[in-house]
């Protein structure tokens, strides 16, 4: 678009100035040709006008033959009341303001048109007190004067049309260091982080291509300390799940042996070992989290995909778990080609998070198929969420709200995400504080 307008503007200068200067140089040369021909008519009329008295007032046809033998004019004489005139003039076809003038004795001029050839009449009276009128062509000056503009117009066109050639290449190598700029902005978006911009002179594109490259230079060193750092704490997280996986295994089997022996030991010493329980069982769910989270993140997880009913699935999972008294579900027969085991993981992680956070008023589940795919839909109308917390709620660990430990990990919608990002989907939320909570997981 830019350099579109680069070479309209070119073209329209270029164009502004040879029309100026066109119009300029005809209207000059018009003046001048149009000048010198009245100069020469009058000086050649007022000799005309000292032979008349030779021949006037006895021998007026023989002063016609006189001028017609000098030749370049053709001559209306008024003599006596009496009217002669050459070829193809006559009195009639003299401007009356001619007329006038001549009649008050003056020399004068004025051009006319007769018959399609343009005329220069110049009049003055004679001696006897007879009016002679010279008609002098100027066909030939209109001629040539239409012959000059139409060379001024035809060059001036293709003034233009040179002008706008020659601004199209202007504009495209003055403005192809900004395509480049552009293409490499580009690349980088795309994550070529390598891209760098030619340095190709010390002018300003130079300048701007040399800080392009450093700010590219900085922006691929930072990126790749980031992916380093975050492959670290992805590998610290597997490492530090995989280490207390080994000694999480027996506090699982001595706290599975307490347990089986709760009802035998005193009261004062039952509680403690029912929270104990728990806490193993709430670390067991944490580093099995962790695990999964870590492999999802690292591409570690396959897909084995096959034809599922997506709303017996839905129905299957909440038998399950328990939650059909606490949940309702809305929804038709949908086919997909899906992973039923991850499938199941995203919908149990939602549908807990619902149950968890929604207030204790219900949770609404509703699948079937729109214009964008396949979709499960979990509501709930518990307080909300507040819109500066939607962007994070699948970052891992994150809370909504800190001051609540709950019992969930923040583990939960990151893990859901990472698995519908397997699947080819992804999860969306909407929220309103005071409203409830939707999120879809759309496939």
């Amino acid at each position: 678009m830019l350099r579109r307008r680069l070479t309209i503007a070119f073209a329209l200068a270029v164009g502004v100035s040879t029309v100026a200067l066109a119009a300029g140089s005809y209207f000059v040369v018009r003046h001048n040709l149009l000048k010198d021909s009245v100069a020469t008519s009058a000086k050649q009329a007022k000799q005309n006008l000292q032979i008349a008295p030779r021949y006037l007032p006895d021998q007026p046809a023989k002063l016609l033959d006189v001028y017609k033998g000098i030749g370049g004019f053709e001559t209306v004489l008024v003599a006596g009341g009496q009217q002669y005139a050459g070829f193809g003039v006559a009195l009639r076809q003299v401007p009356s303001e001619l007329r006038k003038l001549v009649h008050d004795g003056q020399l004068g001029y004025q051009r006319t048109t007769v018959a399609g050839t343009h005329y220069l009449v110049v009049g003055g009276p004679s001696d006897d007190e007879a009016q002679l009128y010279f008609f002098y062509s100027e066909q030939g000056l209109w001629h040539e004067l239409d012959v000059l503009r139409n060379i001024l117009l035809a060059g001036g066109a293709l003034l233009v049309l040179l002008a706008a050639l020659a601004g199209a290449v202007i504009a495209r190598e003055a403005l192809r260091p900004v395509a480049q700029a552009s293409e490499a902005a580009h690349s980088l978006a795309e994550g070529l982080l390598e891209t760098r911009l030619p340095v190709e002179g010390r002018d300003e594109f130079g300048a701007w291509a040399q800080a392009f490259n450093e700010m590219a230079g900085a922006l691929e060193a930072k990126i790749a300390a980031l992916s380093a750092a975050q492959a670290r704490e992805r590998r610290f997280t597997a490492d530090v799940a995989h280490e207390l996986r080994t000694p999480l295994t027996g506090l699982v089997g001595e706290a599975s042996l307490l347990s089986e022996h709760l009802e035998q030991m005193p009261p004062e010493s039952r509680r403690p070992a029912e929270l104990l329980i728990a806490d193993v069982g709430r670390l067991r769910k944490l580093v099995e989290d962790l695990m999964e989270i870590s492999r999802l993140q690292a591409g570690a997880e396959s897909v084995h995909a096959e034809p599922v009913d997506l709303a017996s699935v839905t129905a299957a999972i909440l038998r399950a778990r328990g939650w059909t008294e606490r949940v309702s579900l809305d929804g038709a027969e949908t086919e997909i080609t899906t992973d039923p085991r991850r499938l199941e993981r995203i919908v149990a992680n939602l549908v807990g998070n619902a149950l968890e956070h929604g207030g204790g008023n219900g949770v609404a589940v509703r699948v079937g198929r729109d214009g964008s795919g396949a979709f499960v839909e979990v509501a709930d109308r518990g307080p909300g969420i507040p819109p500066e917390h939607l962007p994070h709620l699948f970052e891992r660990f994150y809370k909504a709200d800190p001051s609540r430990t709950g019992r969930g990990s923040g583990l939960g919608l990151a893990i859901a995400q990472e698995n519908a990002l397997l699947l080819g989907g992804e999860i969306d939320v909407r929220s309103e504080p005071g409203a409830g909570s939707t999120f879809t997981l759309r496939l």
